[in-house]
């Protein structure tokens, strides 16, 4: 496919950054997603970047919030988690003991997706996973 002609549909949703919703971030990807084996990775995946934009930055405070954006090619399901800034760092995959509650989430994302990027956006930070849909880019969808 070549990129000025893809047939790519992207969705988008903007969440209050309410623990619970993160639960209506996993609920929209996976009605978005319903029929492709790629369901249960991406909802995985949305919550724990979800999650991670509430704890870590400013999108938990009280007037804060999170966009969450799917775009699915027949190559590609994208899955991006931008947050409203105040982190002190980037986000980053660090390496945890066993016993560590918080600070696995980003490396359990890269496990399981294929790609993770992290883009500077608006004075916060986007995460992007992406899943191919047959481990490498070009392989069919459903």
């Amino acid at each position: 496919m070549h990129e000025y002609t893809s047939t790519a549909r992207v969705w988008g949703l903007t969440c209050p950054g309410f623990p619970e919703e993160v639960s209506r971030a996993r609920r929209w990807t996976r009605d978005i997603l319903r029929g492709s084996p790629l369901a249960e990775d991406a909802e995985l995946i949305v919550s724990e970047l979800s999650a991670n934009a509430i704890l870590h930055t400013a999108s938990g405070l009280e007037s804060g919030r999170f966009h969450l954006a799917l775009a699915v090619s027949p190559q590609v399901v994208a899955l991006s988690v931008t947050d409203d800034g105040g982190g002190a760092t980037a986000p980053k995959v660090e390496d945890q003991d066993g016993e560590a509650e918080h600070g696995r989430g980003l490396g359990m994302v890269s496990v399981i997706a294929h790609r993770v990027v992290v883009h500077d956006s608006d004075g916060g930070h986007t995460v992007t996973a992406e899943l191919f849909t047959d481990g490498h880019p070009g392989g069919p969808l459903w």
